[in-house]
């Protein structure tokens, strides 16, 4: 007897979402509003400004926890693998190490590059909202908060601290003042991370062969004609549709 309401439940849930769905503007039609040319612009900005400061001390920090998102991004896909998180490091000069033993090796390998270009994407969506902006932002401290303890380098544990601060005083302006900025200060830790993720690959493999690398590495474990150039090129591409489909689905989220 108890059935019959669930069995409404469930089909009214599933018409919900089936009328949500066909309301989503995927062809972005009419496309753009106030909303979605603040956020192109902004993005455009950005990236301006990025490149254009790209060999200053002032774009540091934010290539720091690049490398460290790319070094926790190898972390996840050890212990996700059934592996075990030795150590990380992440360096001055914008290196960066995470010791792991066992797990999956090809998983580990390109985890590395291919996760800074996700955590992008993710960061640049999270900026679309305010909620979901506050909820990367938290997240973000309590992994660095996390990785604090874990840190084999005053480097990295430096980082760890300064972005949790960093963090905190931006969360306190939007909630204490009528300075609005947290959105754009995670739409720009993604949009660094798009970019310093399709950079990297081209400077570690493509315009330089840096033996060392991830890439050369895998090709070790998976042959490529074109050894670690060639997945360069492949992880490249990949980063790129990345950062265009944050692009899209933010316009698509904005709409």
């Amino acid at each position: 007897m108890e059935r019959e309401p669930i069995k409404h439940q469930q089909l009214s849930l599933s018409l919900s979402l089936s009328l949500s769905l066909e309301m989503v503007n995927w062809e972005l039609k009419n496309c753009c509003n106030g909303d979605q040319k603040t956020f192109l612009i902004t993005v455009g900005i950005y990236t301006v400004v990025i490149f254009a400061l790209w060999r200053t001390i002032l774009l540091t920090p934010f290539k720091l926890i690049t490398v460290f998102l790319h070094e926790a991004s190898h972390a996840i896909a050890c212990v996700l693998t059934c592996g075990k998180v030795e150590g990380m490091k992440v360096h001055a000069n914008e290196g960066g190490v995470t010791q792991t033993r066992g797990g999956i090796y090809w998983v580990i390998l390109p985890a590395g590059y291919l996760g800074s270009s996700f955590w992008g994407m993710i960061f640049i969506l999270a900026s679309t909202n305010l909620l979901t902006a506050r909820i990367a932002a938290g997240c973000l401290a309590v992994a660095l908060l996390i990785v604090l303890f874990v840190a084999k380098n005053w480097t990295l544990r430096g980082l760890c601290i300064g972005f949790i601060i960093f963090l905190a005083i931006f969360w306190l302006l939007q909630e204490k003042t009528k300075i609005r900025i947290l959105r754009y200060i995670i739409l720009f830790i993604g949009v660094m991370n798009s970019l310093f993720s399709v950079y990297d690959i081209y400077d570690d493999l493509i315009s330089r062969r840096v033996n060392s690398s991830d890439a050369e590495k895998f090709a070790e474990v998976c042959p490529c004609p074109c050894n670690g150039v060639g997945w360069g090129v492949i992880w490249g591409m990949i980063s790129l549709i990345f950062l265009c489909g944050a692009l899209y689905l933010g316009l698509v989220i904005l709409y």
